[in-house]
């Protein structure tokens, strides 16, 4: 693994045993040292993150196709706004009443078997759906739509568990210098699962049916489960000297006196939870452009490919030069893409529009995954990751039922515009109290961090 040293001056010299962990070359007797491009591929070179990004894109691709068939399923049995945010809702309160006690479990436990034990959960609730949806059992609808409720509901409570669970296993796996590019290839992989998760969800329930739909979904979550077969056992460094409750406050302590950590949290939290319009897809979809599941997949996959596409290009061209000014740009104009496609009438244009807003949407995750990796002890990932899902994680499936909520009480184009233009209105508050933040490099952040541990 590499090593940087510093030396008088500010010249560095960098060594490193492996060609992945090579970011820069240095020559000892070179007095003014080359510095060789970074290599996009270079978190690639570890098969264990290979592994990783198998599991992530695999359960994820399963995880879309379930969005938009449980959402289109639901909105075509009720015709209710309400009752589809409620979807979220089923989703968000187990994963955030779990989240710290799900952080304090990955601190203290063998990653891959906890993992194995989340993805068991998570299959076993996805074969029930599948039986669920069977034509054989004659279920009312009023039935059918409790039910899918209730293992959105357990599926939710697997979250819990799982974000802590990823978060301090990434950790592990590629060297600290290799973060950002690590970063990038699996918020990548996840995106790119998301392009093609929705649109396979929307054609196969559109050809074969919702139950041919699951059938796809418990295969693609068994493929994630062998994934994780891969994976080195990793023991936790952390061990428990006190009881839970301190524990947990020890990770919520640090979290809000790190003041980047907080506001980082903070802008996602809020501007997702008013940002969170694609619940109301399923309305466009079947309301307003009359193009029924196979429509919908491909609005949520247009901004999955727009998130993709910018992704793949920052591997070259890194937002890091000035990591928390880019951060507020990028929230801004997720805000302002929603806006347009809530007030388009062209089904391309809008399409346009959801993939504006999920390129902005993939350079916002890409800054706060890196500062978020940087700013946490090794020690403390997966209780600052349980945080950090309660402010992020589950503000996705606050922010539906908000969307669905608004959509009942305002119709479906004025809570849209209301939702992004609150996002817009975050992001300059946000702004207005953090511009020292707007100068830091990406390398004044690590070197403040290193100060501190």
């Amino acid at each position: 693994m590499g090593s940087i040293k510093f030396k008088a001056g500010g010249r560095f010299k960098f060594s490193s045993r492996s060609f992945a962990g090579k970011l820069f070359s240095v020559a000892d007797s070179d007095p003014n040292p080359v510095i060789v491009k970074p290599d996009p591929f270079a978190a690639l070179r570890y098969k264990e993150f290979r592994s990783f990004l198998g599991m992530r894109f695999f359960f994820t691709l399963a995880y879309q196709m379930q969005a938009v068939v449980i959402g289109y399923h639901i909105y075509d049995l009720t015709h209710d706004a309400l009752k589809l945010g409620l979807v979220g809702l089923c989703e968000a309160i187990p994963a955030i009443g779990i989240a710290l006690y799900g952080g304090y479990i990955a601190d203290k436990s063998e990653k891959r078997g906890l993992l194995i034990k989340i993805f068991a959960g998570v299959w076993l609730a996805s074969v029930l759906m599948l039986i669920m949806t069977s034509k054989y059992l004659h279920l009312k609808e009023d039935v059918i739509v409790l039910i899918m409720y209730g293992l959105v509901f357990c599926i939710g409570i697997a979250r819990g568990f799982f974000g802590p669970a990823t978060f301090s296993l990434m950790a592990k796996i590629v060297p600290k210098e290799l973060y950002p590019n690590s970063a990038t290839w699996n918020s990548s992989s996840w995106q790119l699962a998301t392009i093609i998760g929705p649109v396979a969800g929307g054609f196969v329930n559109y050809l074969w049916g919702i139950t041919a739909a699951y059938g796809f979904i418990v295969v693609l979550v068994s493929i994630s489960l062998i994934c994780i077969f891969n994976f080195k056992k990793h023991p936790s460094t952390y061990v428990p000297k006190e009881n839970i409750f301190h524990s947990l406050k020890e990770g919520i302590q640090f979290v809000f006196k790190t003041k980047m950590m907080v506001w980082a949290m903070s802008l996602d939290l809020f501007s997702v939870f008013f940002g969170g319009a694609v619940a109301l897809l399923p309305m466009f979809a079947k309301d307003v452009f009359h193009l029924g599941s196979y429509g919908l997949g491909m609005m949520r996959g247009a901004a999955s490919l727009g998130a993709v596409v910018t992704m793949l290009a920052m591997t070259r061209f890194s937002p890091m030069g000035r990591p928390w000014r880019n951060l507020l740009i990028a929230v801004t104009g997720f805000g302002l893409s929603i806006i347009c496609y809530g007030l388009s009438k062209n089904f391309y244009l809008t399409l346009f529009f959801l993939f504006l807003e999920g390129s902005f949407d993939s350079v916002s995750v890409i800054i706060r995954q890196t500062i978020m990796q940087l700013l946490t002890p090794d020690e403390m990932r997966g209780r600052v990751s349980a945080v950090n899902s309660m402010f992020i994680g589950s503000s996705n499936e606050i922010g539906e039922f908000e969307s669905g909520l608004s959509a009942k009480l305002l119709t479906l184009v004025p809570a849209v515009v209301f939702g992004g233009s609150m996002t817009i209105a975050i992001a300059g508050i946000t702004w207005l109290k953090t511009r020292s933040l707007t100068k830091l490099s990406l390398q004044d952040i690590n070197e403040q961090t290193t100060k501190v541990v």
